[in-house]
């Protein structure tokens, strides 16, 4: 499949937790119900980080961002934890108008850190 765009994010993940803690509705604007809890707990600020990151790779990806919201952009797992992206609203619109038919996703975290990498596939 031919590459459309490929982005990629770092997120230092104490600044992250930091903004969260500053702007109490942070959590609730960048990400969906199902996205902040697992197994019915809040998912860990790492995670939320590496998310974060996957969205903002994904802008990158496709190239622009001016009309897609957070919740445009849906970081999913499958039962055994591979990531990827449902795309709603803007964000499917605008990757519909690139070919983009497939949406590749991987995050990781370690040493204070999360990143992402999306691939964006005609």
């Amino acid at each position: 499949m031919p590459v459309v765009g490929i982005g990629v994010d770092l997120v230092d993940v104490a600044r992250f937790e930091r903004a969260l803690d500053r702007t109490p509705r942070l959590r609730e604007r960048l990400f969906t119900p199902d996205e902040r809890a697992t197994g019915g707990r809040d998912r860990p600020s790492r995670s939320l980080a590496g998310r974060f990151a996957a969205k903002e790779a994904l802008i990158k990806a496709l190239g622009d961002s001016w009309a897609m919201g957070w919740h445009d952009m849906v970081v999913v797992g499958d039962e055994r934890g591979k990531p990827s992206m449902r795309l709603l609203g803007a964000a499917e619109r605008a990757a519909a108008e690139l070919g983009v038919r497939r949406v590749q996703v991987s995050m990781s975290h370690d040493a204070g850190m999360a990143i992402a990498v999306v691939v964006a596939e005609d």
